[in-house]
């Protein structure tokens, strides 16, 4: 009966509420550990040549993080990665041009994706401007320090980059202080909400280019949607079921029963040798061009239905 229900867009619908949610959640994760991250460790070094150096480094470093995190964290990552290539697939020109859409759009899908932590990083520092204002602040132009200072230009430059500290600022150059932080607050901050801007409109934007190139129509991508989370979960869910299976199996050839079983009547003592065999890492080892042993135990079990081939055959020759 399954198989025959019209697909609907409840499945969709939860399925586009998950990534919203999901997508909330790790924005207000991302706003909550810079918060305690400032807090806790940024602390502006107020002295010429290394501001710019700390401050870009808290700006930029955490995002570029978050943004390789966010690719590795995501599955389609390591479907697009491993799976784009076949030796199977046909490579007419219609199929290849097909895949390389359906490629940059799960391309595209992945980098949005994988963009919400590092891009609200950016903004919420920004609009914070602790960070800028500890860079930047050696590069203010000089007018805004005091009126025409008798100082040397290397000298103004260091006063300047202490303005992030106030306790290392005369009493004289308070107010020359506070114009300063203020002009970089405003600067950062209004990066900040451009920033947010820009990717508000580019989000808008690429979705509507996707729509428009899309090989598929609306409907259609509502079901092809639908349908792969539909086949993601039930493949789970077979896996799952398939593996626990097939290593049933094998527990059961090494120790004569398996977990659950009732009026187990016999049990089988492995040997010593065995249980080195299946003792330490499990690699995956390639046993032909088609299969591969997925741990020691899988190995051992088939090296010994293996073996009981091969000593049955010895035991009963075939008649000549």
């Amino acid at each position: 009966m399954l198989g025959f229900l019209p697909p609907t867009g409840e499945t969709l619908k939860s399925s586009r509420s998950k990534v919203v949610i999901a997508n909330a959640i790790i924005a207000i994760l991302t706003i909550g550990g810079q918060q305690l991250f400032s807090f806790f460790t940024f602390s502006c070094p107020c002295h010429v040549g290394q501001n710019l150096t700390y401050g870009l480094a808290f700006l930029g470093v955490p995002a570029l993080i978050l943004l390789v995190v966010g690719y590795a964290l995501n599955n389609q990552t390591w479907r697009l990665v491993t799976g784009t290539s076949s030796p199977f697939q046909d490579e007419t020109t219609p199929n290849r041009l097909l895949q390389c859409k359906l490629i940059c759009f799960v391309l595209c899908s992945i980098t949005g994706r994988a963009l919400v932590a590092p891009v609200t990083w950016l903004a919420v520092t920004l609009i914070n401007g602790s960070y800028y204002v500890c860079a930047m602040s050696e590069y203010v132009s000089v007018h805004y320090y005091g009126a025409h200072p008798n100082v040397t230009d290397s000298e103004r430059q260091r006063i300047l980059a202490e303005f992030p500290c106030s306790q290392l600022v005369p009493p004289e150059l308070t107010r020359a202080r506070d114009e300063v932080i203020l002009l970089l607050r405003y600067q950062s901050q209004v990066a900040g909400w451009l920033l947010i801007a820009v990717v508000v409109i580019t989000v808008f934007l690429s979705y509507c280019l996707a729509s428009c190139f899309s090989p598929l129509s609306f409907l259609h991508f509502r079901y092809w949607s639908s349908y792969v989370h539909n086949e993601q979960e039930l493949f789970d869910e077979a896996t799952d079921q398939h593996s626990r299976l097939y290593a049933m199996q094998h527990v059961r050839k090494f120790f004569g029963f398996v977990p659950g079983s009732e009026n187990v009547k016999e049990i089988r003592i492995p040997s010593l040798r065995e249980w080195q065999a299946i003792s330490g890492l499990a690699f995956l080892k390639r046993v032909d061009e088609e299969h591969y042993d997925y741990s020691l135990l899988h190995d051992w079990a088939l090296k010994e239905t293996s073996a009981h081939s091969i000593q049955s055959k010895s035991r009963y020759p075939a008649l000549s």
